[in-house]
């Protein structure tokens, strides 16, 4: 535990009389003297001596420290149990000193020798100096106590596989008269033969003792009988701890050093194996506290950065959007954790530090990776999302397609790499070239599929301008089909496909393909413009008997200047009759067949030689001999696949067509039979004959009493109003009983109508003839008065 502080002054018990380490209280003192800040700069000083030789003295006068002394009237006994460190007062650079319990006490008796060597090898691995305490009397003398001292240090030594380079200060205690310069050859002496007599492994057989220590001497006067003078030497001692670790200082040579962070985990392991009674081997407990200390270093400074509010927001960032100078500022945040290992882990084992630190950058690398790949992702996704806006804007634009494609290919490219760059952490070699490789893959598809629907909408366009321009007047051209329907029909597809070729290839020149391609696209265009026509008359042929029953309508009901004709009776029926079928079955035959190609056949001769006579199945009836052209499913002169009507149909087709034209001939025959009998009153000479011979006597009393002749003739008259006003002639047309019914209605109304208009005749004959005799009365009376005057 810490002690009581006396200004800077701080101590702890590191190693207590029973041998256990004091960790807790090793840690505290350590954080309360800053020493982990040390680095290297630090010193660590021990001092050996037999029991009550005035070590706590020493170091309290020499350090500033507060070790507890022995009091010397309560006579000698042990102060120091185990072993205490403490800070030394105003020495610069950071010096610990330990004092450990005097040697050939009589408190520990058998034991002491195991404690001592323990302390003495423990206090060996761990200094850099160590001040021997021994009485000037016993320099020369063959059982002096300090002789077993060396012995033990000497022998410890020897179980460092690599011992550090050691400097023994032998303090001479209560100095006589005899001066240092006699003094210290006789000691130097005695250590050299302490040294021959100490067995040595074979590999130090004959190394010398400089190899492994620097030995110094120091005088110092008694502090009971000369105090001042002990004070004055203790002072000029003090000063050589000075930068006692700088060249050519008390511990300039040192090797071997522990950080001064690993420390308090190097004394307690090489304790724990002091204890075990092991053999100390250096270099490998070097290696090991640099791995343990390099570890705790490491997982501090992995922590640090995983909480590191810089790094937090960058990884919730890039999970939304993509962050502008993520490398650079990734890679800062990566350089100051590794440069905070670097300085805490400097001085440790270069191996081992460079391998932490290695395994440290690793896992930092593996902590930021997903963090990297999702701002690859997002440079990605967004690069790719505004590919798409520019490049179909450029399409808006007018601009070629292959053109755009190219242009805004590279130019996105170009921003991709520039931002993953940006993106680009300094101390991962990560290749950003698969998400590059994904990104021209998804621009590459775009593309593809951003063409697939622009050749689609242009020939869209293409094959609707081409079905507007041919549908409609390939229906019309049908409709009046004659001689020169197909030819026409060649010349409009001819004259439509070139005008549709020619746009269709010029907006083809701006995806720059390949002419084998083009050529394909342009034929297939050319298909579709001679499918349209076949389409389209594939459908008229499907409403061939219509058009032909329109075309019989048209033709036998109308005349030449398209009006209504009217059975009167001077009609040639037959003929109007042969010449409506020959036109319908001119429809049928130039619809029968596509004719794109300019062949000529004999589809019309035969159908009129099969048909022609008006009766379906007329060239059977002609003999024996002949076979029936039309009994067959193909044309001898057309494929199936330009064939609309096949021969069987067509004569199924006429067949239907007499039949259902049939009806309107008879109704006209019939219009004009009775047109004949409405205008043909006169009975038949027969009847002249016999109304002659048998009316002769009642003729002859109309000629011998002429009255008979004025009434006949007023009543002709009258019958011939009648017949005018009730239009009998026109009531009759419709049937005899319509018009019967018709004239009971009209025949009454009419005849009051007529005898109306007499009577108001008659009034206006009564009143015209009294003005016509007042007239001549007045001019006679003013002839009269003429005279008088």
């Amino acid at each position: 535990m810490l002690s009581d502080k006396n200004d800077e002054c701080c101590s702890t018990h590191l190693i207590d009389g029973d041998g256990v380490f004091n960790v807790t209280g090793v840690e505290s003192f350590i954080k309360e003297v800053k020493l982990a800040e040390c680095g290297l700069s630090y010193a660590i000083v021990s001092i050996m001596g037999p029991q009550s030789s005035g070590k706590s003295t020493l170091l309290n006068h020499l350090f500033g420290t507060n070790f507890r002394e022995m009091d010397a009237y309560k006579g000698r006994s042990q102060t120091t149990k185990g072993i205490w460190m403490g800070r030394c007062v105003g020495i610069e650079p950071c010096t610990l000193v330990m004092d450990l319990e005097g040697t050939d006490g009589r408190e520990r008796g058998e034991d002491d020798t195991t404690f001592e060597k323990q302390s003495a090898l423990f206090a060996l691995a761990v200094s850099d100096i160590v001040l021997i305490n021994m009485w000037c009397h016993d320099i020369g003398r063959e059982q002096a106590a300090n002789k077993p001292l060396l012995k033990t240090v000497f022998q410890v030594m020897m179980r460092l596989f690599s011992p550090r380079k050691t400097t023994l200060l032998f303090v001479i205690r209560d100095k006589t008269r005899t001066p240092l310069e006699n003094l210290e050859p006789v000691l130097r002496e005695d250590i050299q033969k302490i040294w021959d007599s100490v067995p040595k492994p074979q590999a130090h057989k004959e190394t010398p003792l400089s190899e492994f220590f620097n030995v110094e001497v120091v005088a110092l006067s008694s502090y009971e009988e000369k105090e001042e003078q002990f004070t004055e030497q203790v002072a000029s001692l003090r000063q050589r701890f000075f930068h006692s670790i700088a060249p050519g200082g008390l511990a300039g040579d040192r090797r071997g050093v522990v950080p001064a962070s690993g420390f308090s985990f190097s004394a307690q392991h090489m304790w724990e194996v002091i204890k075990e009674n092991r053999d100390l081997d250096l270099p490998a407990h070097k290696v090991m506290v640099a791995t343990v200390r390099c570890d705790e270093i490491s997982n501090e400074k992995y922590d640090s950065f995983m909480k590191n509010e810089e790094w937090c927001q960058l990884k919730e960032a890039v999970q939304s959007h993509p962050v502008g100078g993520f490398g650079k500022k990734l890679s800062s945040i990566l350089n100051t954790c590794l440069s905070e290992y670097d300085a805490e882990a400097t001085f440790f084992d270069e191996g081992v530090r460079s391998s932490k630190r290695k395994q440290l950058e690793e896992k930092l690398l593996q902590l930021i990776q997903p963090a990297y790949q999702s701002m690859l992702g997002r440079i990605r996704s967004d690069t790719l999302q505004r590919f798409k806006e520019a490049f179909d804007k450029e399409l808006k634009g007018g601009i070629g397609f292959a053109i755009a494609a190219r242009e805004c290919t590279g130019t996105f490219m170009s921003q991709f790499d520039e931002e993953c760059a940006d993106a680009v952490i300094d101390q991962a070699k990560w290749d950003s070239s698969r998400v590059r490789d994904k990104l021209k893959r998804d621009i590459d598809a775009h593309i593809a599929e951003a063409r697939t629907a622009k050749l689609a909408e242009v020939t869209t366009l293409y094959e609707t301008k081409l079905n507007d321009a041919l549908a409609g007047p390939v229906e019309g051209l049908l409709d009046g089909a004659g001689d020169d329907t197909w030819p026409a029909m060649r010349k409009l597809l001819q004259r439509e496909t070139d005008t549709a070729l020619t746009g269709f290839s010029a907006a083809l020149s701006g995806f720059e393909m390949d002419e084998q391609t083009k050529d394909s696209m342009v034929l297939r265009l050319k298909d579709y413009a001679r499918g349209v026509v076949e389409a389209k008359a594939k459908e008229e042929a499907g409403r061939v008997l219509i058009r032909m029953k329109d075309r019989f309508s048209m033709l036998f009901s109308y005349d030449s200047d398209s009006m209504p004709r009217i059975w009167t009776g001077k009609e040639n029926i037959r003929a109007i009759t042969k010449t409506a079928r020959s036109a319908s079955l001119k429809l049928m035959s130039v619809m029968a067949a596509i004719r794109l190609e300019d062949e000529r056949d004999s589809l019309e001769n035969t159908l009129t030689v099969a048909l022609g006579d008006g009766k379906p199945g007329a060239s059977a009836k002609k003999g024996t001999e002949s076979l029936d052209p039309l009994a067959s499913s193909t044309w001898n002169e057309v494929s199936a696949s330009k064939t609309l009507i096949t021969p069987i149909q067509c004569k199924s087709l006429w067949k239907q067509f007499h039949t259902e034209t049939e009806y309107i001939v008879t109704q006209a025959i019939a219009a004009q039979e009775a047109s004949k009998r409405n205008n043909n009153w006169l009975p038949p000479p027969w009847a002249v004959v016999a109304l002659l011979i048998l009316g002769f006597n009642e003729f002859m009393t109309l000629l011998r009493n002429p009255l008979y002749l004025g009434v006949i003739f007023v009543a002709f008259l009258l019958v011939k109003a009648l017949w005018v006003q009730l239009d009998i002639s026109g009531e009759f047309r419709n049937g005899a009983l319509p018009g019967f019914l018709s004239l009971a209605t009209k025949f009454i109304p009419t005849v009051t109508n007529l005898l109306r208009r007499l009577a108001e005749a008659g009034q206006r004959k009564t009143n015209a003839a009294p003005q016509h005799n007042l007239t001549p009365a007045s001019k006679g009376n003013d002839n009269e008065d003429d005279k008088m005057m």
